[in-house]
């Protein structure tokens, strides 16, 4: 009976982000101006597998980091074998282990942040949210997966609150990385946008929700995406930055 939350909170997960397969072609409109046949891509944080499955049905090969040892295990049964590596991680700052903190109701906001554990709970979105279990999970950095296994086209980032952290573990830029953001916690995602300006010549544009699709005609710089996020009410959704580097 313990276990049941877990398989609840999996099966709401598999209904939300497999139960729209017009997300995933919008999804994979959206990917394919960034990765292509033979390119490598890294799917931090891969939950459910959709966003590795998109990459990998656009040619890629995909190295999908799930620390969760559950969707983890589901992930080796659902996603592809072929150019798909899979490991039971996060990733962060260092190498080393860290405890994650789980929702088995909600397992999509399970997190290594407590702070930010601590700054959402306060909101309306968050107040069913239980983080209910706790995990010992071995943490990488990007740096070592890059060494591992070559320079990424493209680095998705969706771990609740722990995308400055996985940032600071890359000391190279890479041509396109997209991170979260949720408007209640944007210095999150203001710390993201300095560090990628440290790191490249980046410029910005995002998305909304599950609406792949780009807000912004022009592709702005740090401050101007710094600016769009701070205007935003803190109730606003949730959505995905993305930082490219200019071609060449």
């Amino acid at each position: 009976m313990e276990a049941l939350p877990a398989y609840a909170g999996i099966a709401r997960s598999l209904a939300v982000y497999y139960g729209q397969p017009w997300k995933t072609r919008t999804l994979r409109r959206l990917y394919a101006d960034f990765v292509g046949p033979g390119d490598l891509a890294f799917d931090i944080g891969s939950h459910v597998g959709n966003r590795a499955r998109v990459l990998h049905g656009l040619g890629a090969r995909v190295v999908a980091l799930e620390p969760q040892p559950r969707l983890h295990a589901l992930l080796g049964r659902i996603l592809p074998a072929d150019r798909m590596t899979l490991l039971q991680a996060a990733a962060g700052a260092a190498p080393g282990r860290l405890p994650l903190a789980v929702s088995r109701r909600h397992p999509t906001v399970s997190t290594l942040s407590r702070p930010w554990i601590d700054a959402v709970s306060r909101t309306d979105g968050f107040a069913a949210v239980r983080w209910d279990e706790t995990v010992d999970v071995e943490v990488v950095t990007l740096d070592a997966l890059i060494a591992a296994h070559g320079r990424p086209a493209f680095v998705k980032i969706d771990v609740e609150g722990y995308e400055p952290d996985i940032l600071a573990g890359l000391s190279t830029a890479v041509p396109v990385v997209a991170f979260e953001y949720l408007p209640a916690t944007r210095d999150l995602a203001f710390a993201c946008l300095d560090r990628l300006a440290a790191l490249g010549p980046y410029r910005f544009n995002r998305t909304e929700g599950e609406i792949h699709r780009f807000l912004h005609a022009d592709w702005q710089s740090a401050e101007a995406m710094r600016a769009t996020l701070a205007a935003l009410a803190a109730d606003a959704p949730s959505g995905d930055v993305y930082a490219s580097l200019p071609p060449g």
